[in-house]
């Protein structure tokens, strides 16, 4: 199991961004991780995958751990050696190497196995079959989060960490997105999924967490979390009793205070 525990973490020896979190993320299960922007999921992410120091960050309090072993002072590289991969925000291609190259490059840890890898993604991600030999750059901006994904998925994770993996895609390509983070999970892989869409992210998930201000403020199983009055009117824009939105004002005019705020 993947887990952070009581975890505080400081910026800059002054900003305070993580608040006592723990998190649990157990072999072969989607655990989706909800919240507003600054609520600190992207420090959690690299928390668990050692890229605090690049920011400025350390864990002051708590700890890391992969199966009940601490990886707190562990180096970026050790972490993916252990099995854990992270696909951050915004894609992070490189856009002057073609598809292939790209891919390969995600294979450094699992050299032996690249072949196979390869086959693997081309079969999750047909579209990049097709366009192996293309500019990355040319890719559309959900062929290159198909591709982000894809590299990490060359050193066959044991856990993938995704941060905001449909930002700003169309809804047919966050569909296809979506299917392959169940496909994915369906072969073993556990995932952590980071997502401002909460209706996809617990619709695929086994369990649920809400951020607010850099603390966990709710904790339950994902099937739960989509019954929840809090959860349906602040992060799906519901309102108790509603099917469904009326109109961006209803959504936004938020009628009650959440109950773990008050």
């Amino acid at each position: 199991m993947l887990s952070a525990s009581n975890l505080e973490v400081v910026y800059d020896d002054v900003v305070l961004a993580l608040r006592g979190v723990s998190l649990n993320v157990p072999d072969g299960q989607i655990v989706a991780l909800l919240g507003s922007n600054g609520a600190g999921k992207s420090t959690l992410l690299r928390a668990l995958t050692g890229l605090l120091d690049i920011h400025d960050g350390e864990i002051t309090k708590g700890r890391v751990t992969l199966d009940d072993v601490s990886m707190n002072r562990t180096p970026p590289e050790r972490i993916v050696r252990k099995g854990v991969r992270q696909v951050l925000e915004g894609r992070r291609v490189f856009v002057e190497l073609n598809v292939e190259e790209n891919l390969r490059v995600g294979a450094h840890t699992a050299r032996a196995a690249m072949a196979t890898n390869l086959e693997r993604v081309y079969d999750l991600f047909p579209v990049l079959a097709d366009r192996r030999s293309l500019t990355a750059g040319y890719l559309s901006g959900g062929e290159q989060q198909m591709l982000a994904m894809g590299r990490a998925m060359m050193s066959d994770p044991r856990y993938l960490l995704l941060d905001e993996p449909t930002l700003g895609l169309a809804p047919l390509m966050v569909e296809n997105i979506r299917d392959v983070i169940v496909e994915i999970n369906q072969a073993g892989t556990g995932i952590l999924l980071v997502e401002q869409n909460a209706t996809m992210a617990l619709s695929v998930s086994h369990h649920g967490y809400v951020m607010e201000t850099g603390r966990v403020v709710l904790d339950k199983p994902a099937a739960a979390l989509l019954k929840d009055d809090d959860v349906r009117e602040f992060y799906l824009g519901l309102h108790p009793g509603e099917d469904g939105r009326k109109s961006f004002r209803d959504a936004k005019h938020y009628r009650r205070k959440k109950r773990w705020s008050a």
